[in-house]
């Protein structure tokens, strides 16, 4: 695939007087033998006096001489669309190097060795980037420790994320919709890789092209556009990424809602688990499609009419807690039926998807507009997704009106192929509105492969080992 040379043109290149120095002590950076994403360009910054820096969250401290920042941009990260890390060195009145600083995960460290010094090669400073992820450490030692996490990261389909948009450019990168989403990790699950811990790939960031921040910044959005352009180009539609959701876990062979079924989904390889969420008489939410009790397990009793300790006497039904701390440590993401919300409630679930830093992983669903329409009203930075079930309803005006980022129709019933109701018109009018499609829970090995020829977003399935089989 291309990477558009010309794009960098408009770029400016470095001119101003004392940015030489940038260049002179650009530092050099060691990846993995197998990574395959290399910096592109740099932003930098030079201050002559402390600074909040205006690429990262932090103060500069300048004492005496200068610091310089290296804003470093890739156009990829393993997980997602674009990747802008951080280097800082500090020169003193003589230009002699004396500290350094990089990006590590959000936050930042001191580069320097066991003995407190600073990694030089030739008088540069020398670092070592995590493989795929590309946060910055002072020896290979910092990345190794890291190892079983670095290759979840770069080996796993589900840890494919999408558009990056940070706090940086909230408001300005507007392009993480599910459609851009999806063709991000399809482009993305070509690429992962297995890390060997050899970090062998030296480059000497002057490579990159060099401009300051303030055009960097200006660019970045103008490259997001071209890529998602051309992936939208030369990705055709059955060829995209499908998540395979399970519904209510890999429940044709497990008890539904339960954790051995989540699991079961998890080695099945599934990307998320769409489960039923209730809540008590006390306001817990808990895991359940039906209210009564009775046709899962065989007693009496409504979950809204229990308080959360009168069920766990009744029956083993999973609290919402359990479930994303569950589907947290499996790696597995969650598409949750809200079959009952309150206030209450809500401000519990979303405590606990917050506190797990969990809420990117969750779609918040319901086959009630009011539901979504509140949802998205209150937290509108997270995916929800609208369920009907006529083939009559609008979808497009149903999402616009509840502000919607999926559409999910639930057709499994409605017809002996089911496919033939997406329409050409049809999805051309969703995806016209930046929508995603999530469809039915699937279990026929046929519609399942037209679904996927139809490039839908993703399809529920009871028995998610046959969604997986057909990518």
């Amino acid at each position: 695939m291309s990477t558009d040379s010309e794009n960098f043109a408009l770029l400016d290149r470095l001119s101003q007087p004392g940015f030489d120095r940038a260049l002179k002590h650009a530092p050099l950076i060691y990846f993995d033998s197998a990574e395959p994403f290399l910096p592109l360009a740099v932003g930098c910054t030079i201050f002559h006096q402390t600074a909040p820096s205006p690429s990262f969250p932090r103060m500069i401290e300048v004492a005496d001489g200068i610091a310089i920042e290296y804003a470093v941009w890739w156009d990829w990260d393993i997980s997602h669309l674009y990747e802008l890390e951080h280097i800082w060195i500090y020169l003193d009145s003589d230009g002699l190097l004396v500290n350094a600083e990089a990006s590590w995960h959000g936050g930042f460290h001191r580069m320097v060795d066991a003995a407190g010094n600073l990694p030089l090669e030739d008088g540069r400073l020398a670092l070592f980037s995590e493989p795929g992820k590309h946060a910055f450490a002072p020896a290979p030692h910092w990345l190794i420790e890291r190892k079983s996490i670095t290759l979840q990261s770069c080996t796993s389909r589900r840890s494919l994320r999408g558009v990056l948009v940070t706090p940086l450019f909230d408001g300005i990168i507007t392009h993480n919709t599910p459609n851009n989403d999806q063709l991000v990790q399809t482009f993305l699950e070509r690429q992962l890789f297995e890390p060997t811990f050899e970090f062998s790939q030296r480059f000497s960031l002057d490579q990159a092209v060099f401009t300051t921040w303030e055009s960097l910044k200006t660019w970045i959005p103008q490259r997001i556009c071209w890529w998602l352009d051309e992936l939208d180009r030369t990705i055709p539609h059955h060829e995209r990424r499908v998540l395979t959701i399970a519904h209510r876990g890999a429940s044709a062979y497990a008890q539904e809602n339960t954790a051995d079924a989540i699991h079961i989904a998890a080695d099945m390889g599934a990307d998320m688990v769409e489960v039923d969420m209730r809540i008590t008489a006390d306001d817990v939410p808990v895991i359940s499609h039906d209210d009564s009790l009775r046709r899962v397990y065989g007693v009496d009793g409504l979950i809204s009419q229990l308080t959360f300790d009168q069920l766990q006497e009744k029956a083993a039904v999973m609290s919402f807690e359990q479930l994303v701390r569950q589907c947290h440590s499996i790696g597995l993401g969650i598409y949750l039926d809200m079959k009952a919300l309150n206030r209450n409630a809500a401000q519990h679930m979303f405590r606990i998807v917050d506190d797990q830093r969990f809420t990117r992983h969750v779609i918040f669903s319901a086959f009630s507009p009011d539901m979504i329409a509140e949802i998205k009203a209150n937290r509108p930075e997270v995916r929800t997704s609208i369920l009907f079930g006529a083939p009559t309803i609008d979808p497009v005006a149903l999402a616009q009106a509840t502000q919607a980022d999926y559409v999910h129709p639930c057709w499994e019933s409605r017809a002996d192929q089911p496919h033939l109701l997406l329409t050409e018109t049809w999805l051309g009018r969703v995806r016209a509105a930046r929508l995603g499609i999530i469809t039915w829970h699937e279990e026929r090995p046929a519609e399942i492969a037209a679904l996927k020829a139809l490039g839908v977003n993703g399809i529920c399935s009871d028995r998610p080992d046959l969604v997986v089989s057909h990518f």
